[in-house]
């Protein structure tokens, strides 16, 4: 089986919480490293924010994931 990374927006940030928008729901992820702050976007891995993702990038993948599934 094969997991499918997709990108979400961070809304907000309480200590080392990261509460990260998905549109339909919203998930509570540890940051480890990094820096990163409301508004960006990022992909989440096992609870963990694994790294930051542009802006552009993360809106091309999200249309594509959208196309993909029929919405």
């Amino acid at each position: 089986m094969m997991c499918l990374a997709v990108p979400g927006r961070i809304a907000r940030i309480d200590k080392d919480l990261a509460t990260v928008d998905y549109g339909r729901e919203q998930r509570v992820a540890r940051i480890l490293e990094g820096d990163f702050r409301p508004g960006d976007y990022c992909v989440v891995q096992g609870g963990i924010v694994a790294l930051k993702v542009r802006k552009d990038e993360a809106e091309e993948s999200l249309r594509l994931y959208q196309q993909a599934i029929g919405e």
